[in-house]
């Protein structure tokens, strides 16, 4: 018997940041680099700037905003929605207080409640017979903030690895790869690595055009006033995706406020001096 779903609060707001997320060169690269450790079952590095979409790129590949509500033990039931049918990767965000003892735990529960979830989902004659095989569904881990990792965690998640005929990934701040080298019983494993990049000028005018039409305007880059805002934006933002929608956070705000009608550069501007912008 298949479970009943119906959407949930939680579920609407999960399908709304699934539906928001805008896929990218960079996210694209990301993805394929996420399916060949899959594929390969190796362990991968992927490293950028604070702010280029790591852990977004990440939770959309994991479509961790369906998975998040439902793997805390803690948690009411919640029906589940048919895209875990799916879902194969666990993202684990690394605590400072992460022992290997609480990843093991962690991990271990997590991969057993995700098989049971997908098997819950499949029809009735494709569901194993055997408990042993539902930690089997996942196929790949992924381990965001892979900075706070003590070396006692990465060795537990090298165990894991080991054990588990499934696919790694780190997620970590660039020299990131300097750091695990020092650890060659997990360097050897590395198989793939991915070195996030910043948005292009291409997607930049692509990502920008986006939220022009989310404002109700039309972005014409041969107008004067349009095309000094883009170059506004592309200046304080370096390409920087997560500065791109803060910076358009405050946009909006003083737009509303002052009940303009189109963005300018000055627009751009006073809403930069609401930010604390770091480098990017």
């Amino acid at each position: 018997m298949t479970s009943f779903y119906q959407t949930g609060a939680d579920d609407t707001q999960a399908i709304a940041e699934q539906e928001s997320f805008i896929i990218t060169k960079e996210y694209r690269r990301f993805a394929e680099f996420c399916d060949a450790c899959l594929r390969e079952k190796y362990i991968g590095l992927c490293y950028g700037a604070p702010g280029v979409g790591k852990t977004l790129s990440a939770r959309y590949y994991a479509k961790w905003y369906f998975l998040e509500k439902r793997l805390p033990t803690n948690l009411p039931y919640l029906p589940l929605h048919p895209e875990i049918s799916s879902c194969r990767t666990l993202l684990y965000t690394a605590e400072i207080t992460s022992t290997p003892r609480k990843i093991k735990e962690n991990i271990g529960s997590m991969r057993v409640q995700l098989g049971r979830f997908v098997e819950e989902l499949l029809p009735q004659e494709q569901r194993t017979l055997m408990a042993r095989d539902i930690p089997n569904y996942c196929h790949l881990i992924i381990v965001d903030e892979t900075e706070r990792l003590k070396m006692t965690g990465i060795e537990q998640f090298r165990e894991i690895y080991d054990k588990g005929d499934l696919g790694l990934i780190f997620i970590g701040m660039p020299g990131l790869e300097k750091k695990l080298s020092r650890y060659p019983q997990l360097y050897s494993r590395v198989g793939f690595s991915h070195s996030y990049n910043t948005l292009s000028q291409d997607e930049m005018r692509f990502l920008l055009q986006i939220y022009w039409e989310k404002f109700g305007l039309s972005m014409n880059p041969n107008d004067y006033t349009d095309a000094e805002a883009i170059a506004t934006i592309c200046r304080v933002t370096n390409g920087n995706f997560r500065l791109v929608n803060r910076l358009f956070r405050q946009i909006e705000r003083i737009m509303r406020i002052n009940e303009l009608s189109c963005i300018t550069a000055e627009v751009v501007e006073a809403a930069r001096e609401c930010l604390v912008i770091g480098t990017v």
